[in-house]
């Protein structure tokens, strides 16, 4: 045992829970910038101010959340918060992280459904639309290029793109097979599954920090009895508010359909939140015509607006479909709301307290970093359709033809991806002065 005053080292201590509790709660309004924002917000405070974890465990802990559906900093905050203090630890840590936006959006949607027809107030929506565009644009670029890294990649993103929008193919099932034929790829094929890695590891003292890469975290041992106990109290968590639905409400099959369509959008959520709009738009606008497209791009607005994952533009859709559905009633809105982020989040949860041994196994495992690699390709090609599908709405608002085309929108929308791109403006700065756009070309044309 080393001798303190010999080592000259202070052993750190175990962080206090009301400490990381403030800072959790602190992180849940702060949370800009979509995950990387909300990654670095983390990584400075966790790591360089408080060492209370070591940067090699952070990063360990990223690559975990990163191969797993849903908001990556959402369940990476959540794992940390679990290593530090236990299961209290992460549910505050993840809990936290969304509970400030989902409050937030509930009153902007609260706002946007009852001044939403008001001219001046829908013209600012107006001048939001195009941008979104652009950011969606951004999206798409930022994310092809970390991931298409090979012909075999695009080829990828290709099929998926001409799957989802010529032949209106699910997404879960384009996901489906992007697995399977990534497998089946890997073995035949492994040359296309070749792609440069650069950087070496540089070994780091992480003695100053409390968990490290040689600490030992509480039941990181695969517990098949655990582990089902877990997913046991997760199914029940699932069906508690089905049942109370089922006994409490008139309509139990929109209730059953918002339980399991948002169930099915958090599991097949990787690549992060763009990656599974257009499933939700799809299936939420098309098929059980819960919003229009527009008040879709409306969605994504004020989503962007406000701090935690992007995610978020998914409680926005619950929220219009009780509203809508229930002939505009605010009430419904807000339970379908509160419904809609309940299961979104369930299964994060689950993932970092049952799957966190399972996980860790295969962290290092090159199939399935590969096979992954392969799926988020294919994400891109999901985006693309996305950009198409929102566009349209916004460019061609009433039909799909040179004179039909909205020249304000389209240049806005050019404008709004110079500023952002060229000029690396911040998102929300740049939202509100697209919302103040939408407010002046309004009093020019009246």
């Amino acid at each position: 045992m080393n001798d303190p005053i010999l080592t000259n080292k202070v052993m750190p201590k175990k962080p206090d829970f009301k400490e990381a509790l403030l800072f959790w709660i602190k992180l849940g309004f702060i949370s800009f910038g979509g995950p990387a924002g909300q990654i670095a917000i983390m990584h400075e405070y966790l790591v360089d101010k408080k060492k209370w974890i070591s940067n090699s465990k952070f990063l360990h802990a990223l690559n975990y959340c990163m191969i797993l559906p849903g908001p990556e900093a959402q369940q990476l905050a959540t794992y940390i918060g679990w290593m530090l203090h236990g299961t209290r630890g992460g549910l505050a840590a993840g809990i936290l992280f969304f509970l400030p936006s989902m409050f937030i959006l509930l009153a902007l949607s609260l706002i946007y459904v009852s001044y939403g027809n008001i001219p001046w107030i829908y013209a600012m929506f107006n001048g939001l639309k195009p941008a979104v565009i652009a950011i969606v644009i951004l999206a798409l670029i930022k994310i092809g290029k970390k991931s298409l890294l090979s012909p075999f990649h695009i080829l990828v993103a290709l099929a998926a793109f001409v799957g989802i929008y010529f032949f209106n193919l699910p997404f879960p099932l384009i996901i489906l097979g992007t697995i399977l034929i990534a497998a089946f790829g890997r073995k035949v094929f492994p040359a296309v599954f070749q792609t440069q890695q650069s950087g070496n590891k540089i070994a780091e003292d992480e003695s100053d920090y409390y968990i490290n890469k040689d600490s030992i975290v509480g039941n990181t041992s695969f517990n098949p009895a655990l582990f089902w106990k877990k997913s046991m109290i997760a199914a029940l968590l699932w069906i508690i508010p089905l049942i109370t639905f089922y006994f409490f409400t008139a309509d139990f099959q929109f209730w059953k359909n918002l339980t399991v369509f948002f169930t099915k959008a958090s599991l097949v959520t990787f690549g992060g939140a763009y990656a599974v709009l257009p499933y939700v738009a799809q299936v939420s606008v098309e098929k059980f015509n819960w919003l229009t497209n527009l008040q879709m791009i409306d969605g994504l607005a004020l989503g962007e607006t406000t701090p935690g994952p992007l995610i978020m533009v998914l409680v926005f859709v619950g929220f219009m479909a009780g509203h809508n559905h229930f002939g505009n009633s605010l009430s419904m809105g807000t339970l379908g709301l509160i419904t809609t982020t309940f299961y979104i989040f369930l299964p994060c949860f689950l993932f970092i307290f049952a799957g966190a041994p399972i996980i860790e196994r295969t962290q290092e495992n090159k199939m399935v970093k590969e096979i992954l690699s392969i799926v988020t390709a294919a994400v891109v090609g999901v985006i693309l359709n996305l950009t198409i599908y929102l566009g349209q709405a916004v460019l061609f608002p009433n039909e799909v033809s040179l004179s039909g085309i909205d020249y304000v929108a389209l240049g806005w929308g050019i404008v709004s991806f110079i500023g952002l791109f060229r000029f690396k403006i911040g998102m929300i700065s740049w939202i509100g002065l697209s919302a103040l756009f939408g407010l002046i070309s309004y009093l020019f044309a009246y």
